[in-house]
């Protein structure tokens, strides 16, 4: 019989008025992978910060016993004294140093007084070749993406004399490939005895690399689950986490695409540090008026970076090719230029570009659009806030009120008012990066039904997702990318995961 290892005691955690866990009560097994599940908001990445030491001891009610003994971590060296580590949703590297200084920062090789950077580097690689990313150490943070960058607090976990790891949200910035190779790096992990506590919100890899799961909605366990012994399929999961059955993820919509709004022609675009490389390579794409557009492929392909440099130039070096709106072609050499054009972009990096995290839900909520709200240059703010109230309904976000901080909000709440953002601008064409990452299958079908809405009102949205459902059940139309190149093209009725990955593999040949 395995060894009870962490159990987690009438957990009970307010913030202000607000009570975040009520008498929470977690078990889990030495050598097990247990999945916590749940909507936004619910409470679970609060609940690991309790563990963690990120909430010190004092601050909540209840007990933690870890490995037989009370703990009361008062930070989270604490913790990772232990062997408790945990890796946050929102990543916590420092751009402008290496790979491996990101890695050891803290934790450092070497003596007090002087660094090993022989070894430093060396161990690093082999971390580096552990979770399969094949980047040089010596890279700066700031020059990788948001995928890489997650694979690297994996790897600087790993640094550490970890018994307990803790990953919230850990595929959210993963393809499909790259997300199967890590948990089945988990699943390695635990054939090496240690333990894992997995956030997630995609439950096809809860099902498949969990022992235990645990629901939690609004701050309460509602039941656990385990593997063998309970059933482990999604509807039953779903059904738990929001209280009721979601028949369908994808909601139902006529598409019937006008003429073209929105084409991009031989549209190329260098790597902004590294000389001699092309991120976007002679692409070519189009978009009709109604019509919801899927760009497809793995990570690295160059979607974002087509995305950014199409919206004011916001990314890359030595850009060329044309851009045509609505017949006629335009010019974008800043942000604002694509906004006034009706153009809108949701950024994959909703902490690093997207929001103001020390700002108030409104102030975010109005940030692209604030001739909406203002007269002579004199913002009315009982406008703003008006504006945003009727934003946070419509995209259920749950909050305090609109004047909460958007950095207090759960990363899924988060995300809604980034895209509700962008829906306040009012764009004709709204490019959405990732726009469900982190997010419960609940909100992310609010998202799909106002994606659904602007469709209605013939405006046009691109979609550039790693999730492959997703594209498969959200788009018209879809366009295949690899290595800088639109390498395929086809409708979305014909689409099949299979289909997209040949085209992804036949354009390496």
């Amino acid at each position: 019989m395995s060894k009870m290892l962490l159990e987690m005691k009438n957990i009970t955690k307010t913030f202000g008025p607000v009570k975040a866990l009520t008498d929470v009560n977690l078990q889990v097994q030495e050598g097990e992978i247990h999945a916590l599940v749940g909507e936004n908001g619910a409470g679970k990445s609060t609940l690991m910060n309790v563990l963690s030491g990120v909430y010190q001891y004092g601050t909540y009610s209840g007990d933690i016993v870890y490995n037989g003994e009370v703990c009361k971590f008062q930070k989270i060296k604490d913790s990772e004294s232990k062997g408790i580590v945990i890796i946050h949703q929102e990543l916590a590297l420092v751009p402008l140093l290496s790979i491996a200084e990101n890695m050891f920062l803290g934790n450092e090789r070497g003596s007090k007084a002087k660094i090993n950077w022989d070894e430093t580097h060396h161990k690093a690689k082999e971390l580096l070749d552990l979770v399969g990313l094949k980047e040089s150490t010596h890279t700066l943070i700031k020059d990788i993406g948001v995928g890489k960058q997650q694979l690297v607090e994996i790897a600087k976990a790993l640094g550490k004399n970890v018994k307990l790891l803790i990953l919230d949200e850990p595929t959210a910035s993963l393809n499909e490939r790259e997300s199967q190779a890590l948990l089945d790096l988990l699943l390695e992990l635990k054939k090496k005895g240690v333990t894992s506590i997995i956030i997630s919100h995609k439950l096809n890899e809860v099902s498949y690399v969990a022992d235990a799961i645990t629901v939690i909605r609004d701050g309460t366990v509602i039941k656990s689950l385990y593997k063998g012994k309970d059933p482990f399929d999604e509807n039953t999961i779903i059904a738990a986490m929001v209280g009721r059955e979601l028949s369908d993820r994808f909601p139902k919509r006529d598409s019937n695409p006008g003429e073209v709004c929105f084409e991009v022609k031989d549209w190329c675009v260098d790597h902004p540090v590294f000389d001699g490389i092309k991120v976007c390579d002679h692409v070519n794409f189009n978009v009709r008026k109604g019509e919801v557009l899927g760009i497809s492929g793995l990570m690295g392909a160059g979607r974002t970076e087509l995305a950014m440099s199409i919206f004011g130039r916001s990314y890359g070096a030595n850009i060329s090719g044309k851009i045509f709106l609505n017949g006629k072609e335009v010019h974008f050499p800043d942000v604002k230029s694509a906004i006034d054009a009706g153009i809108a972009y949701v950024t994959e990096d909703r902490k690093g570009n997207g929001l103001i995290l020390s700002e108030s839900i409104a102030k975010n909520t109005t940030f692209a659009k604030l001739s909406k709200i203002s007269k002579n240059g004199i913002i009315d703010f009982g406008l703003e806030n008006k504006y945003a109230e009727e934003m946070r309904v419509e995209m259920h976000t749950k909050c305090a009120s609109v004047f909460e901080d958007v950095g207090n909000l759960s990363g899924g709440n988060q995300q809604k008012v980034l895209v509700g953002k962008w829906l306040f601008a009012e764009p004709d064409i709204l490019i959405l990066d990732e726009p469900t990452r982190g997010i419960d299958v609940g909100a992310k079908y609010e998202i799909y039904c106002i994606i659904n809405k602007m469709i209605a009102d013939g405006k046009s949205v691109i979609i550039i997702s790693s999730e492959m459902p997703e594209i498969l059940g959200m788009c018209d139309r879809i366009y295949i990318m690899a290595e800088g190149k639109m390498v395929g093209e086809m409708q979305g009725k014909d689409a099949t995961q299979e289909k997209i990955m040949a085209a992804i593999l036949k354009s390496d040949n």
